[in-house]
């Protein structure tokens, strides 16, 4: 007992020391706040699938279904969870920033977009072959073909954002300087169409790629310096719930802000008008807070914790869905267990969802220490990855530790 009890303060202490290491090889004049949001919005969109997104034992087959469906009530989780414009808006600033920097230092646009694309795909090889390698063993072995496809079509679903990014990203030659009134204006014409004047559901599409423009465009305001002023913040927040509030409650568009099995339309699959002005909202705080992130950062521990999740964001993206779904199928062996495999129907399955949380971030970080190194691309002369900090494990606690831009 007492050797136990002393290992305790010494491993608080070994970890106040790592967390000073990476605070003082960050370079002082790194946007601590950039990385903060980066990774409130992947936590954001992990834990809101976490708790929206639930697998149904029913008669041997698992079938998906959300806690929104039967308590439309909860549609406030959403509002909290669904953080994906914010990610948006990191994205354009950083891509902007660093495609501008890349250009000051004589690197070439495909060198450049080789090495964002390598960081932001390569990830994905080990989760579409994984997933390829179990769906097949799942079907040899006699697994309902329903239920097969449930799974791999949940493990997959993240991808679409990645291709969205990418196509962004791809294009910030000629979006860095676009504003982004020209993307909402598209948004605005195509739900008048499609709502207003009986358009076809397809034309909704359009808004996959002009909906995140919005952010994305927003994100290379900031780094054109246009909104550093608090005013823009406020306004961004203030219009944008404003104007959210007018489409949900007068409009007629859905209060979730993410998809709900059965519903006849969804405000993010498309995206929608509500989507984007609740992102626009979203984008706002998230301006008015960087002052505040920024002074928060300076804490060792805090800083720590945001850079180590930077460092393996798209692993933690791509792998929170599969860590959920390992829980599931393991957890059967021992029958439905409340909040996992039962209908999502009450408050009781909400929380026994909670209670799981633990168990789906034990199993995420499993796969997070098995798939993290193929998160870092190649370097090239001259370019700097997003990623906040590559750790090199070595044998003294002197391990070099570095910081890279993005």
């Amino acid at each position: 007992m007492r050797q136990t009890a002393h290992s305790i303060p010494q491993a608080a202490h070994g970890i106040r020391q790592a967390a000073e290491r990476i605070d003082a090889v960050t370079p002082p004049e790194r946007d601590r706040a950039v990385d903060a949001l980066r990774a409130f919005a992947i936590l954001g969109v992990v834990l809101g699938h976490w708790l929206v997104t639930a697998l149904v034992s029913d008669g041997g087959t698992l079938h998906t279904a959300s806690p929104l469906q039967r308590m439309p009530w909860l549609a406030p989780i959403s509002w909290v969870f669904q953080t994906l414009a914010v990610f948006f808006l990191v994205g354009g600033h950083v891509a902007t920033r660093g495609y501008t920097s890349a250009r000051a230092r004589g690197t070439t646009y495909p060198q450049w977009l080789k090495s964002r694309l390598a960081r932001l795909f390569k990830p994905v090889a080990a989760v579409l072959a994984l997933w390829a390698m179990a769906a097949t063993a799942l079907l040899l072995t006699g697994a309902p073909f329903g239920t097969v496809r449930t799974l791999v079509k949940l493990a997959l679903s993240p991808m679409w954002f990645l291709l969205v990014f990418g196509v962004l990203t791809a294009a910030i030659p000629l979006l860095r300087r676009l504003h982004p009134l020209w993307p909402l204006a598209v948004v605005v014409h195509v739900d008048l169409v499609r709502f207003g004047f009986g358009g076809p559901d397809w034309l909704g599409w359009v808004n996959l790629a002009a909906g995140w423009l919005v952010p994305y465009t927003l994100g290379a305001a900031w780094t054109r310096g246009e909104l550093e002023g608090r005013r823009a913040g406020w306004l961004l927040l203030g219009g944008g719930a404003v104007v959210t509030a007018v489409l949900v409650g007068w409009a007629g568009y859905p209060a979730s802000m993410v998809g709900v099995p059965g519903a006849q339309v969804s405000n993010l699959n498309p995206p929608t008008l509500a989507a984007v002005t609740f992102g626009l909202a979203q984008c706002g705080g998230a301006l008015l807070l960087r002052d505040r992130l920024r002074r928060g950062m300076r804490r060792p521990s805090a800083w720590a914790a945001v850079a180590l999740v930077n460092l393996s964001a798209m692993t933690i993206f791509l792998w929170h869905q599969t860590a959920l779904m390992a829980t599931t199928a393991t957890g059967l062996a021992a029958g439905r267990l409340p909040g996992l495999h039962t209908v999502p129907d009450g408050l009781g399955w909400v929380a026994a969802r909670l209670a799981w949380l633990p168990v789906f971030a034990l199993v995420l970080a499993v796969c997070r220490a098995a798939f993290r190194s193929l998160e870092q691309g190649p370097r090239i002369a001259g370019d700097r990855p997003s990623r906040v900090i590559r750790v090199h494990r070595r044998a003294t606690p002197a391990a070099a530790k570095e910081v890279r831009r993005a």
